[in-house]
């Protein structure tokens, strides 16, 4: 119930800032438009689908959106050759043609309600709340993320994607062009993660504080 009052008031706000921001009905049809693209992998409520390796959208921060829809299309990320996922999404984001239509299309997504998540990975709960202590200066110690450090939510995201990006980072695949300067933050963070075990135990806790 909780959870159901929290992203009603979320709601919102949002819809309040989408009129400050000056976003009209018409563009926020033109956003659901645009979204048709990403239905066939990332879902009609932007649930995200496992088997086609598409995490959840649904109801993250509209800045983080912008920003990674953005980064696809500037090659900032999905350009490593062993990033396949990711080279996948390149032209999916290059569809919007203008940042108006990314901002459109973001702010479709983020008044989306987030999707149920089910935990799929094995690891302490313990473990990972220590190894946390080192996301929570970027993240925070809910895991909401902190829009100042560019720092998205991670409540909102499946447990097996957050483990693949976490690799990604670690094997250079994510984060080392020199213009992503956030993702250049990623890395030496990532790092701290020494095992695929202490991966699964940090992504527990998170998965914990979605509960």
């Amino acid at each position: 119930m909780f959870k159901v009052r929290e992203f009603e008031m979320k709601q919102t706000i949002f819809t309040v800032f989408v009129l400050l921001l000056g976003f009209s009905a018409s563009g926020f049809a033109d956003g659901k438009a645009s979204y048709a693209i990403c239905i066939t992998c990332h879902g009609p409520n932007g649930e995200g689908n496992a088997a086609l390796n598409s995490p959840a959208i649904a109801g993250q921060e509209i800045w983080y959106l912008e920003s990674q829809l953005n980064n696809f299309k500037s090659g900032l990320r999905g350009k490593h050759k062993d990033d396949l996922f990711g080279m996948q999404m390149g032209p999916m984001a290059m569809t919007l043609a203008t940042d108006e239509a990314v901002s459109e299309v973001s702010a479709y997504v983020t008044a989306m309600a987030p999707a149920k998540l089910e935990s799929s990975v094995k690891g302490s709960v313990d473990t990972g709340k220590g190894l946390y202590v080192v996301c929570s200066t970027c993240h925070g110690t809910d895991a909401k993320g902190l829009k100042t450090m560019n720092a998205p939510d991670l409540t909102l995201q499946q447990d097996w994607y957050l483990v693949r990006q976490l690799q990604n980072y670690k094997k250079s695949i994510r984060g080392t062009d020199s213009r992503d300067l956030f993702g250049n933050q990623m890395r030496p963070m990532a790092m701290t993660l020494t095992s695929d075990q202490a991966i699964l135990d940090v992504m527990a806790y998170i998965s914990s504080l979605s509960d």
